[in-house]
This record gives C-alpha cells, sequence and structure tokens, in this order.
C-alpha cells in the first residue's frame, strides 16, 4: 500500500475520533505522521525526533503495548496515550500513538491575580475565561482578575465536568450557562447568569453539543 494511502486511512481514523484523541505514527527513529485533536495538540511535526520520556519511546523501547501519563515537561502539556509498536517482516518498524487530555491533578481553585495581589477562587464560582488582547481574563463570582495560563492550558487542567472550550478565546463553565440560543448556521450564543453573552464558534460548536448532550 502507497504511502498516500496510508496517510489517507489515518485522517479517516483520525476524523473519527478528532474532538478528542490525537493519533501519532512513528518508525523507529522519528514521527512520520500527526493529526492533532480539538482537545489536545502536542505540536508534532513529521520529521521530529522521537524524544526519550515519551509514549512512543517507551513502546518502541520496551516492543511492548505502553499506557502512560506523561508531565508536561516533555511536550510542554500533559498528556495520557496509549502506543502500540507494529512490525514488517518480523522487525520492529514503529509505533502508533493515541493522544489524550490528561486528567486534573487535584486542584480546585483558579487563583486570579488583581491589583491588590492574589484571589483564590473555587472553580465552582468561575464563570468563565476569556483572551482578550493577548491576556488571560478569568471572571468569577464579583470577580475579574488576569492569569498566567493559556486557554490551552487551562484546557489540562481544568475538570472537564465543568468546563467546556466554545471559541478560539473563551471556555465556559456549564454550571453558570443559563440559556443556549441558536446564532448562526451552526452556531451558538450562550447567555450566562452574569448576564454576558459568549460565542460557540462552528469549529467548537460540535464538540460543544457532545459535551452538553443536545
Amino acid at each position: 500500500m502507497e504511502t498516500l494511502h496510508h496517510s489517507a486511512l489515518l485522517d479517516i481514523v483520525g476524523e473519527l475520533f478528532a474532538d478528542e484523541i490525537s493519533l501519532v505514527v512513528a518508525n523507529t527513529k522519528e514521527y512520520v505522521y500527526y493529526r492533532p485533536s480539538k482537545r489536545v495538540d502536542l505540536k508534532i511535526k513529521p520529521g521530529d525526533p522521537v524524544k526519550e520520556g515519551t509514549i512512543a519511546f517507551k513502546a518502541l523501547h520496551e516492543d511492548q503495548r505502553v499506557s502512560d501519563y506523561i508531565q508536561r515537561d516533555v511536550f510542554g502539556v500533559p498528556y495520557q496515550g496509549m502506543a502500540v509498536p507494529f512490525h514488517q517482516e518480523g522487525r520492529l518498524a514503529g509505533c502508533v500513538v493515541a493522544i489524550y487530555p490528561a486528567f486534573t491533578e487535584g486542584k480546585s481553585v483558579v487563583t486570579i491575580r488583581t491589583q491588590d495581589g492574589w484571589v483564590p477562587v473555587p472553580f465552582a464560582g468561575v464563570h468563565y475565561i476569556e483572551v482578550k488582547d493577548r491576556k488571560t481574563y478569568v471572571i468569577a463570582d464579583q470577580l475579574t482578575g488576569t492569569h498566567k495560563n493559556s486557554l490551552q492550558n487551562f484546557e489540562f487542567s481544568l475538570p472537564r465536568d465543568l468546563f467546556v472550550r466554545c471559541h478560539r478565546s473563551f471556555i465556559v463553565n456549564v454550571h453558570h450557562i443559563k440559556e443556549i440560543y441558536p446564532d448562526t448556521h451552526s452556531t451558538f450564543v450562550l447567555g450566562m447568569a452574569n448576564g454576558a453573552k459568549i460565542p460557540v464558534s462552528q469549529s467548537y460548536s460540535s464538540y460543544f453539543r457532545k459535551m452538553l448532550g443536545f
């Protein structure tokens, strides 16, 4: 089977899990295919060497299936994953890796920077998080401040049963959504409990509907 056919097949498989799972294929030395998901993107490029400490490296080194949690110091974000090696003509030829977001690691607050210092806010009190003018703003109960994290970092650190990414500039706490209005084709507007109106973009609408079950 030609390489083009392999890539086309992997793209189809990747499309089935596009919201949650990133797919990676490596030979014994470097990555040859990468398809990121909406939930996690490790910024891998074909031709990048397989890093020591990654799931792919472990699967190739041990020549067996590996499932593990990887700390953020390898790719800049934490992730869970599974790698399965494959063989050609009896020899180890590479591995296929499925990457999915790491589970939240015990934190229960978002610490907001204000003019007077920092205020730890419980997750339940955070209404939404917005990126504007290259800054990340956290809007909470009677309080708005900034945070050093990007939205991508927040996606990995916040509990998924409370927070959903709905736009390249917004993550919302679903417990503070009062109403959901249809907007243009395949998009929505969220009426928040504090009166804010937040868009759900077309690129996130399918994922958003899936997470909220409608």
